[in-house]
């Protein structure tokens, strides 16, 4: 067990953190501010834009709800935030060369969360985004001249052709130096006809840089500190900033979204299947406890880390179903084309024909009683969307997975007793009921802006 606490390790310390506008990111920066505060700086990699400096964009960044209680207890931490103007895409990351002097002389810390998550995205700008942005990240952090670890957030579906995937490195199908050279040359015409053969057997692009961006990683092994992070479906929180916490449509959330408003009424699931997901406060707290075990050490060999469920108070997708449609009738979504219903089946033929039946002739028929009404149609454009967002959950709900987690589940015993209250990665005992009625209830407010107020309409119509 560590000697120094977690809080008293990042004392002191400057970090530089990438990615920390995002679902992952914001809630990183809220509990290092609040459960660290005698942190000395954050500095935060953004991107201006929508007409707003970065100096407009932290004040908005700061006024969203996922700080509500730091605003509250500890409303001065905000002063350790400092904005660098710059872009995980640019070359350099686009910093100016005083905030990279700044950064090269002060930083000791660095998470790199910025990613790509979007499933579809063309793989010119995946390999930008993941791989040459990852590498703009380490270029960055190898002139540190303070530099104590190095955390960068990859993803347990990282391999779908190995059946085990254990907390340990893989060579990857491709030289991502050499993808990235080709991506310089290549036009979009040639990279759309080869990107099917180039990613296989990854479903997506996301997939495949990931995994060729832990190569790259890799690569820098022996130069500094490094710690590879791997969650799996990374979900609404457990407890903190506050349960049910969710700020996006993206995995299971659009899922659960779709179908307590009754537009999704199938899907291709194989209910029997385990889903692994792991809830984004405890995942923020893995990558806090390993960046600072690894400071500590700075061994100079890579850390693997399989942030994971596995087998951990396992849930299936049915039975997360089950519990969703029980939760949905007591806290139902304000706005609801149809009572929420339907089933799930293991069929993809029959998937396909429900499909049809029950999301498509609908949604034109709706479609074109809008466009007589004067109204402008959405229902099939959203369907697609929905869509979308059935075949890429598809890939990670109709098979089983083994991620071996070893090292993620001795975290809680590497540390205090205390720490172990503030940094919580136990997920032996989720209580699924009550986690997943928070979960529908934080993506009811913060996806659908339907706070509790609307709970009394919502029951009458969703009982006439």
């Amino acid at each position: 067990m560590a000697s120094v606490r977690v809080a008293e390790y990042y004392a002191g310390k400057a970090l530089f953190v990438t990615g920390g506008t995002g679902f992952m990111g914001k809630v990183l920066v809220e509990k290092l501010l609040r459960c660290c505060p005698d942190i000395k700086v954050i500095y935060l990699l953004l991107r201006p834009k929508k007409g707003l400096g970065v100096k407009s964009r932290l004040q908005e960044y700061i006024n969203g709800k996922v700080f509500d209680k730091l605003r509250e207890v500890s409303p001065e931490a905000f002063d350790k935030l400092r904005p660098v103007a710059g872009d995980i895409e640019s070359e350099g990351l686009g910093i100016s060369p005083q905030d990279r002097n700044e950064l090269l002389a002060e930083c000791q810390i660095v998470f790199h969360v910025a990613a790509s998550v979007r499933f579809d995205t063309f793989i010119r700008d995946a390999v930008n985004m993941n791989i040459a942005g990852t590498e703009r990240t380490l270029q960055l952090a190898e002139g540190m001249k303070k530099l104590e670890v190095f955390l960068h957030t990859s993803t347990s579906y990282c391999r779908s052709d190995i059946e085990i995937l254990e907390e340990k490195l893989y060579p990857a199908k491709h030289d991502p130096f050499k993808l990235m050279d080709c991506m310089k040359w290549m036009d979009d015409d040639l990279l759309t006809h080869m990107q099917p053969a180039l990613i296989h057997p990854e479903p997506n692009t996301y997939g495949y840089t990931k995994c060729l961006t832990e190569q790259l990683v890799a690569s820098y092994n022996g130069k500094f500190p490094i710690v590879l992070a791997r969650p799996s479906i990374v979900t609404a929180s457990i407890k903190e900033p506050i349960p049910g916490w969710i700020d996006n449509l993206n995995g299971p959330t659009g899922i659960i979204v779709g179908a307590g408003k009754g537009v999704i009424r199938t899907m291709y699931c194989d209910i029997t299947r385990l889903a692994d997901t792991v809830p984004v406060d405890v995942t923020i707290n893995a990558c806090i406890l390993l960046a600072y075990l690894n400071g500590m050490k700075r061994q100079k060999d890579i850390v693997v880390c399989n942030i994971t469920r596995s087998e951990c108070d396992p849930l299936t997708w049915g039975e997360a179903m089950e519990y969703g449609r029980n939760i949905v009738h007591d806290y139902p979504f304000s706005v609801m084309l149809w009572y929420p219903g339907g089933s799930p089946t293991d069929s993809k033929l029959l998937f396909k024909i429900q499909s049809i039946y029950a999301h498509f002739l609908p949604a034109l028929f709706i479609d074109l009683l809008l466009r007589l009404l004067g109204h402008k149609p959405f229902l099939v454009k959203l369907q697609k969307k929905i869509e979308y967002g059935m075949d890429v959950l598809e890939h990670y709900a109709n098979r089983s997975w083994c991620f071996k987690n070893g090292y993620f589940l001795s975290l809680k015993n590497s540390i205090s007793k205390e720490d172990d209250k503030i940094f919580f990665t136990d997920i032996s005992n989720m209580n699924w009921p009550n986690y997943l009625k928070n979960y529908i209830l934080g993506a009811r407010e913060q996806c659908c802006k339907d706070d509790l107020s609307t709970l009394p309409r919502a029951r009458r119509l969703h009982t006439q």
